[in-house]
């Protein structure tokens, strides 16, 4: 049962943050267009400041920057805690028809830590290039654009007079940055998303080096994987057969071999990056610690290497586990594995995990009219190649489409120096507004609760 917020003390620090950030504009904006391109922008820049990141992010100060804004358009909203001090913000845009299934427009309010002496400017000061136009923050992509395009779109749509025909929620979610679980996933399986009656997800895409904006319907499955070997010790100078490191060696060169080929047909152009089986060590572990560092003349009984598998929804999950149970950790070389991370490739019903793409599907046929509409270009279907919320999602049989409207930008989530170009965020919340405005006037509805990926 989710858990309302319950108002607490902030420090004086925070208070007066708050204060400045929030409540006292710029002279020079204090009586400006609330819809013009600078009061636009300073407002992703306000959301931009607010420091989210990974492992302590400021889940209170963003919840009440985003229900301001909410408040600022009108819409009722408010902050749920599946996991007591991690608030997810819920908007709520009703439709005229709150028979038909509605639509949820979903984001993550949190992002991953920054280096700040690795950066041209502070990642939390949402710093604006004027030479370039760019916007460079932790957030700029992934995926705080994403979470106040929806706003400023529905803030246009509302000024506009429209009003949509289903019902519109949109959805700030925590801790995606961490796996979700106290955040999308909590939420996917309560009885709040389950009173929403969602017809269709909308949820994070990537940013594009060309033209054309890039849709997603899948996404590959972390497999976190730690591979043990032990063997007996001995002195740093003796030869000797099956020694733990050896054994350790031996699996990290089949696991090469593996990695290899699969790169390899993404480098021919075979397979897209999200198509093939990814696989990369996350650690490697193993020696006898001294006070100097390691003893070095003694082979160590123990050696261990984790890696990252990500895993497409077409691939054969099954056979990848025979391969590691007999190649890459067999017991007959003295070795185990566990998994830190295992998500399924299939749904609820056992099938993968895909969003139907094309005519088979009239959320996409929408997607793919209104983004023309904007003036944009949509790619090839993708398939997504690390994790998202998006799964929690999918593993309930809904349809979810990853799209980040970001075109002629390169992909900087997670990297240094991450930035949006104005240009670019102004022209996603135009795409957004067509998109919404399509997605909320169909009228259609699905037979039965067996076909919610039909309108």
């Amino acid at each position: 049962m989710a858990t309302p917020i319950k108002p607490t003390s902030h420090t004086l620090l925070c208070f007066c943050y708050f204060l400045l950030l929030f409540t006292i504009p710029p002279p020079s904006a204090a009586a400006g267009d609330s819809s013009s391109p600078s009061q636009v922008i300073s407002r992703f820049q306000q959301y931009l400041q607010i420091n989210t990141a990974q492992p302590t992010p400021d889940y209170h100060l963003a919840a009440e920057f985003l229900i301001s804004q909410a408040d600022s358009i009108s819409l009722p909203s408010r902050s749920i805690e599946f996991v007591h001090g991690k608030p997810l913000v819920l908007i709520h845009w009703p439709g005229s028809d709150p028979d038909l299934p509605s639509i949820l427009l979903y984001s993550h309010t949190d992002v991953v830590p920054a280096e700040p002496h690795k950066w041209d400017h502070p990642p939390f000061s949402a710093h604006l290039d004027p030479s370039s136009g760019r916007i460079f923050a932790r957030g700029s992509q992934d995926m705080k654009c994403v979470g106040m395009q929806y706003l400023e779109a529905v803030r246009r749509l509302k000024a506009s007079g429209f009003r949509p025909r289903r019902s519109v929620y949109l959805a700030f979610s925590p801790d995606e940055e961490i796996g979700g679980h106290d955040g999308a996933e909590k939420f996917a399986y309560s009885d709040v998303f389950d009173a929403l009656n969602v017809g269709v997800v909308l949820d994070e895409g990537l940013a594009s080096p060309g033209d054309s904006y890039r849709p997603f319907y899948a996404e590959r499955s972390p497999w976190w994987l730690v591979i043990k070997a032990v063997g007996a010790p001995g002195h740093g100078a003796k030869l000797y057969d099956n020694s733990a490191v050896e054994n350790l060696f031996k699996s990290i060169e089949s696991i090469r071999r593996f990695r290899v080929s699969q790169f390899d047909l993404v480098k021919a152009g075979l397979r897209a990056e999200g198509e093939v089986i990814s696989i990369n060590m996350a650690f490697l572990k193993a020696g006898t610690p001294s006070p100097t560092g390691f003893v070095m003349n003694l082979q160590p009984s123990e050696a261990e290497a984790g890696f990252d598998i990500r895993i497409p929804p077409t691939a054969d999950p099954e056979s990848l586990e025979r391969r590691i149970n007999e190649e890459w950790a067999p017991v007959s070389r003295n070795m185990t594995f566990q998994f830190k991370q295992k998500a399924s490739v299939y749904d609820k019903e056992g099938k993968p995990m895909l969003t139907k793409t094309g005519s088979s599907n009239p959320w996409w046929l929408l997607l793919e009219e209104a983004v023309a509409k904007a003036d944009g270009k949509l790619g090839k279907p993708e398939i997504f190649p690390a994790a998202t919320d998006s799964r929690y999602f999918r593993r309930r049989g809904l349809p979810a489409i990853g799209f980040s409207p970001m075109a002629n930008t390169p992909v900087l989530l997670h990297d240094h120096n991450e930035f949006l170009s104005e240009a670019e965020y102004l022209k996603g919340i135009e795409v957004y507004e067509s998109i919404i405005r399509a997605f909320t006037s169909s009228e259609h509805t699905s037979a039965s609760k067996d076909h919610k990926d039909e309108l």
